[in-house]
């Protein structure tokens, strides 16, 4: 038997959190350094199963597959495909800055007695590590009922990180603070119960209509895709449309699509900078992952039945969600809503049905996983020094701590996908995939780079220029730890700006079998050209334009 190294990488994480929550009361800092090694011990296997990973391989590699729950036909089978690898990838890359970047955020506050028995630190650090397990087994999960099992788990230790270790920034009192801590909390989690509940009753059909057609139900992910293919398993048309809207719901919920989004602003608003990159820039890909994993390869047909409604949904998201961060006062539910919208690109790429369109996407989840953990973290060293959210509260910054307000530029810049950064590219072939087959659609979304620029430029001029007021007079810049925490990130943003073909390289296969089994072929151009990354080859009888 080979060595399961997809178990493992998701184990070490949650061993961490074992480990980390151990750690006695009085020793807050042995705590902090548990989970980061962890972290790091995460982050070196997900690096292993990157290397390991051959783009030109089979679909699904590093498999392991073991009989779990025989009489219902669960199975423990993990695998992965170019996409679950760079958000595996992401993910690992990501929660050793999330850890860094709330180092103290779970320390008691000045004046308070410490409880020898309560021990906040051990747990804020041993949840961050919990959901890391959750997320990266949801990637690796090629059995319905695995994956469904740690979509809904992971549901617990955020609802903990939101309602427990919220913002302590701002003016209000302490309990009014904690009434919006926990009214976050709860409708973070009423929302995504809602949605799994519904896919819950979906994983149930599925299994049925398998058992009637194949003699014994299964949940295996390949074993349904294989049984379709070769005419063995036969969905009726209205069933599997039943059974598509039951996943997509959970999933969009998730993701978040509009109108399913409204948790999201409160969820990041009240929870600390770090818990916010950990809800937008790691939990919600599962979501949109998702999509791409289960609702296109178990239900083709009725995925290209809703395409048309799924686009002008994704459509409203990138409008609505940047109008409304237009208009935002507060710095945090600004980056919100700036998610929302990104959100809206990635759902247009998927449901372009395109190989530009879905390699866009699918860069998209890494870049604006980088890109949004670097703003978001700068803006939670930046509310944490003057002690609000409120962009009126700002002004003159970058006078006084000019490193800070250049690592907040970059991070901002990258948010509206200025060329040279990384998520211009992923933005850009999402355009190209949607404009091709979609043209009238992939005019209107282009509305939302321009709402982007506008955001992040009134932010950043209304924060970091002008006068410098009286309460920021004596901010200090980035300290040492932040430094280490935000110059990765920013280096990711111009590395994968300047040079993404090694991601694009490791996706586009993933993409061509997905649209293989959807049986999409892309529109073949008029006058293809050879145009180095964004070239046209021949595939699926067509011309693809997947980024090589």
């Amino acid at each position: 038997m080979s060595f399961p190294l997809l178990t493992v990488t998701a184990a070490v994480p949650a061993l961490g959190a074992i480990a980390t929550a151990a750690v006695p009361a009085a020793k807050r800092a042995a705590a902090k350094w548990v989970a980061l090694a962890f972290s790091l011990v995460t982050l070196a296997l997900a690096a292993i199963v990157l290397v390991r990973f051959d783009p030109g391989g089979s679909r699904f590699q590093l498999t392991e597959s073991r009989a779990w729950i025989a009489d219902f036909g669960v199975r423990y089978e993990l695998g992965v495909d170019g996409i679950a690898v760079v958000l595996i990838a992401l993910t690992a890359v990501l929660v050793p800055f999330v850890i860094l970047a709330g180092w103290h955020d779970a320390d008691p506050l000045e004046g308070e007695r410490p409880n020898r028995r309560w021990r906040p630190t051990q747990g804020f650090f041993a949840l961050i590590l919990m959901v890391e397990a959750m997320v990266v087994i949801s990637f690796e999960a090629t059995d319905v009922f695995l994956f469904y099992i740690f979509f809904e788990a992971m549901l617990i230790p955020m609802y903990f990180l939101i309602g427990g270790f919220g913002d302590r920034a701002g003016e209000r009192s302490e309990e009014e603070t904690a009434t919006q801590r926990s009214y976050a909390a709860v409708k973070f989690l009423l929302y995504n119960l809602a949605g799994g509940l519904i896919m819950l009753a979906a994983v149930v059909g599925l299994y049925a209509v398998t058992a009637d057609d194949l003699g014994t139900g299964t949940f295996s992910l390949q074993q349904i895709i294989e049984a379709r293919a070769h005419g063995d398993l036969s969905i009726a048309t209205s069933t599997e449309r039943w059974l598509f809207l039951g996943f997509f719901f959970a999933f969009a919920v998730k993701a978040p699509l509009w109108p399913l989004h409204t948790w999201l602003p409160n969820a990041m608003g009240e929870s600390t900078a770090p818990v916010a990159v950990l809800i937008t820039a790691v939990v919600d890909k599962v979501g949109t992952f998702a999509m791409l994993r289960f609702c296109l390869q178990l239900f083709p047909e009725a995925s290209k039945w809703a395409t048309p409604v799924i686009l002008v949904l994704a459509l409203i998201s990138i409008i609505y969600g940047a109008l409304l961060a237009v208009g935002q006062r507060d710095i945090k539910r600004l980056i919100a809503y700036a998610s929302i919208s990104h959100f809206g690109f990635i759902i247009l790429g998927i449901f372009a049905m395109t190989t530009q369109g879905q390699s866009g996407a699918t860069l998209y989840m890494v870049n604006h996983g980088i890109s949004t953990a670097a703003l978001m973290l700068v803006a939670g060293f930046l509310i944490t020094r003057r002690g609000s959210r409120l962009i009126a509260d700002y002004g003159g910054v970058q006078k006084v701590a000019p490193v800070l307000a250049g690592t907040f530029l970059i991070g901002g810049l990258a948010t509206l996908s200025l060329p040279g950064l990384a998520p211009f590219i992923s933005e850009f072939l999402v355009l190209v995939g949607t404009f091709s087959r979609y043209p009238v659609l992939g005019v209107i979304a282009t509305v939302g780079i321009v709402l982007a620029a506008l955001y992040v430029l009134v932010l950043y001029q209304r924060t970091m220029t002008g006068p410098v007021k009286a309460e920021v007079r004596g901010m200090p810049d980035l300290k040492a730890r932040e430094l280490l925490v935000v110059a990765p990130l920013i280096a990711l943003l111009i590395f994968l700006g300047v040079y993404p073909k090694p991601l694009a390289d490791i996706v586009n296969p993933s993409v061509d079998h997905t649209l293989s089994v959807v049986d999409k072929k892309d529109p073949k151009p008029d006058h293809p050209v050879d145009a180095g990354w964004f070239s046209y080859s021949p595939m699926h009888d067509g011309a693809s334009g997947g980024a090589k």
